[in-house]
Formats: C-alpha cells, structure tokens, sequence
C-alpha cells in the first residue's frame, strides 16, 4: 500500500479484537483510562485506536467506544486530510509534518517518549475548526505485544492568545510610535500645559507598551530603563494628572504633602510612576467612599522614598503572599500582576526597595524606596 509517510498496513480485524481485549482487560491500563484527566488514547502497532480515557470520549461527544476503536487519530479526531488516501491516517501527503504522526513513528522507532506540536484541520458536520495540541507519545509493552501510548493536551487558546499578543504589540506599536511623533511636534509648535501634558502622557504610554511587552515574554529583566534626573514634585504632579479623573478616586480624597523634598533622583520616571501609581490605586481600592488615602515623600541621604498610607488593614493570610505573581483577592483570571510588578520593576530594574506594614490599629502603608542613582 502507498504512503507518504507513516507505514500504511492496518491491523486485522481479528488481531485488532485480540488487542482490544488486552487493554480492556489490563488492570494497569484500565485503572490509567479511567483516573486521569485530559486526553489519553492507547493505540496499536499499527497506530490504531484500541482504548481512549473517559475524558477523550467525553470531548468526543460519544459514551460507546466501539465506533472508533480500530480508526487512526486524525480518522478519530475528524482530520479533513485523513481520507486524502486509500490508507488514512498517517499516510498523506500532509502528514510527514503532522505532530502526532511524527511522535508516534518516532516512539515506535524506539526514540524514547517523543513530544511534539499537532496543527489539526477538522471538518464535522460541516463545520470547519483549526486546533494546536501538544501530544505526547512512548510505547509500553503488554502481552508481547507493542503499543503506543498517547497524550494529548489542547494548547489552541494559548497559541491563538500568543498569536493575536503579537498582532496587538506590533499594531498599538506602530499607533503608539505616531502617536509620540505627533506629540513631539505639537509640544515644539504649542508652549501651552496642555500639549506638555498629552507629550507626557503619550511617551508614558509608549513605555507601558514596552514593558507591557517584556511582561508577556517573560524576559522583563531584558528591559533597559533610562536614567534621567527626577524631583518629588515632578512625580507627584504626574500622579496628580494620573488619578484627578481616575474612578478609583470618586467620592475619596487624596491627602497630598505641604512640603516636598528637594532631593533629585536618577531613575525612570515611567517605571518608578508604574510603581507609585500602582500603590495608590491599591490604596484607593481598598478605601470606602468618602475615606481618605495618604501620600507623601521622605528623604534619605541616599534616597527618596514615596509613601502611601490608608486606614483599611490587608488580612494577616494575605500579607505573606502580596507581592507573589498571580495571587489575588479579587475575583477573575489574570490577576496578581499589580503588587507583583510593583517589587519587580522597583527593586529588579530601579535598584530600589518596595515594602509595607499592615495593621489593624496602623492601616496600610507602602513604601517604595528609589535610590539617588
């Protein structure tokens, strides 16, 4: 029989029966079937299906095994290359670059537990989809005989979300790139507060882009902040600007300093206002309407530390876990980011110190400590 690919040959039906039987009457197979979540299949010598886990025919839709056993993956998972030839599965054009072929032949060749990358086209009743799915592939021995088994684990919503991350940093890239231009020109053309004012806000955004974008990729510590000379008073009017309109701030007051420190400091002003502005929007959050959050500065000889206080005290369980990465105590995916970016850009990339004291009696108060150079 011809193939492109994999070996073509399929099982008899009474050898296939006999296979059957082993992996159904197995007590190690059968325990492993029905314990373990996600998809598993066991499949013959010849690729074929001879046992899926309860979780695989759950995804599948089907409660009765028996109409698939004896089909190929892709004939099981409705591949729309699958009946591209006479032999199925494996044996098309399409599927020498297909993940789950490859891992299996790669097993069966004695490789050892082989992993790799399946990108699916299915086509059932008459609907298209496309699917990512890791599957994972080592032979075990039973009765004599050579069997492959599977793990599959679908990584479609990862692929698609880090497909359209990248669509999204390289387009509000681009927007954020012209956007800083126009700013620029503008601020050269018009004197006024106001074009200052969209100049600053417009290159804050385009560094919170550029962090945004470090985060997602997990190389933060890549990032390489710029150093320039700041004042307490040039931070606190930016966070001024930040929260005069912000909702966090409705119906609550911001207590702001008489006096500032004249101590100037070299750091990036955007990532040390991503950490003050994230510590007062901690602090708004956790006030009631008409309450009030605190903020001042100290000054050390070698630093100057931003303070912000309000009355509301963090839970003595959450204390030891607030700056750990996606641990939160509101509702909802992709949380923890706040309080965990605050000590990762204040003390990795600014060389300062981020801390807090909690009390019932004291409130809340967080410090974040930026070095004079």
């Amino acid at each position: 029989m011809d193939t492109h690919f994999a070996p073509a040959e399929r099982t008899t039906n009474d050898q296939l029966q006999e296979e059957i039987a082993a992996v159904t009457t197995s007590p190690i197979i059968k325990e492993l079937l029905h314990s373990i979540g996600g998809l598993i299949a066991v499949l013959d010598g010849h690729r074929q299906v001879v046992g899926l886990n309860d979780s695989f025919l759950k995804t599948l839709g089907i409660d009765d095994p028996g109409p698939v056993l004896g089909l190929r993956l892709g004939e099981v998972l409705g591949c729309v290359h699958s009946n591209d030839e006479p032999a199925g599965c494996g044996t098309t054009r399409y599927c020498s670059t297909c993940g789950a072929v490859i891992a299996m032949v790669a097993a069966l060749n004695g490789e050892g537990p082989t992993e790799e990358l399946c990108s699916l086209s299915t086509l059932k009743d008459e609907t298209a989809a496309e699917y990512a799915i890791m599957v994972r592939a080592s032979t075990l021995k039973l009765e004599g005989q050579t069997f492959i088994l599977l793990f599959l684990h679908d990584v479609t919503l990862e692929h698609l979300r880090a497909a359209l991350e990248r669509t999204f940093f390289h387009d509000m890239g681009n927007m954020f790139t012209g956007l800083l231009g126009a700013s620029q020109y503008l601020v050269r053309e018009d004197k006024s507060e106001m074009a200052a004012m969209i100049y600053r806000a417009a290159l804050r955004l385009h560094k919170e882009l550029e962090i945004q974008r470090c985060l997602f990729k997990n190389d933060f510590l890549e990032y390489r902040p710029s150093r320039d000379d700041t004042t307490a008073g040039e931070l606190l009017a930016e966070l001024r600007g930040i929260f005069d309109k912000h909702d966090a701030a409705t119906e609550k007051s911001m207590l702001l300093p008489e006096s500032l420190p004249l101590l100037s400091v070299k750091t990036d002003k955007s990532l040390a206002l991503r950490v003050m502005s994230n510590m007062v929007l901690n602090a708004l959050e956790a006030t009631e309407e008409h309450g009030a959050v605190k903020l001042w500065f100290e000054q050390e000889p070698d630093a100057l530390r931003f303070c912000v206080w309000n009355e509301k005290a963090i839970p003595e369980e959450v204390q030891c876990r607030i700056f750990q990465r996606s641990f939160s105590t509101k509702d909802g995916s992709g949380r923890g980011v706040g309080t965990f970016s605050m000590q990762l850009i204040g003390e990795k990339l600014l060389g300062g110190k981020v801390s807090f004291s909690s009390s019932t009696t004291q409130g809340t108060l967080f410090k974040f400590q930026i070095p004079v150079n």
